[in-house]
């Protein structure tokens, strides 16, 4: 089963109470990508997942709860370090694709680290960008049996 990188949205929805079926949605999908080993998420992930979820979930994790949700990550998946070849290549899509440049910098992880696919709603749902495909896992025609 090939790579998949893990955006931001998706495991902050595992705690947003505001939209339950996007966090059962999210559950299932964190826990399949963890069974098969194809997870993978970027050190940007969890400084986003850290801050977004200590300060504008409603409710707010704490940050003891926060810290440990990030170690838990970080035990289940492999998680690609920001280089400077990625702020670089971040940048080039920022410029040449008019992608917002920290959404550059998830495909750019992408792209260097060799992940074909990124499950995330913030990008268009099946676009592809010099060979990486962006799936959202919340849209109403998603398949997680197709990605295992």
């Amino acid at each position: 089963m090939p790579p998949i990188l893990i955006d931001t949205n998706v495991l902050l929805y595992l705690y947003d109470v505001g939209s339950p079926q996007k966090a059962t949605q999210a559950q299932n999908v964190l826990e399949q990508l963890g069974m098969n080993r194809s997870g993978r998420l970027s050190v940007q992930n969890l400084a986003e997942f850290f801050h977004v979820s200590t300060r504008k979930l409603d409710p707010p994790l704490t940050i003891a709860n926060a810290l440990e949700q990030v170690h838990l990550f970080m035990s289940i998946y492999p998680v690609f370090d920001l280089t400077p070849l990625i702020v670089i290549e971040a940048a080039r899509g920022y410029r040449d694709h008019g992608l917002a440049y920290y959404d550059s910098q998830i495909w750019a992880t992408a792209k260097l680290n060799q992940v074909a696919v990124i499950f995330s709603e913030d990008f268009n749902d099946g676009q592809i960008l010099e060979g990486v495909r962006f799936v959202n896992p919340f849209s109403e025609k998603f398949r997680l049996e197709d990605w295992l």
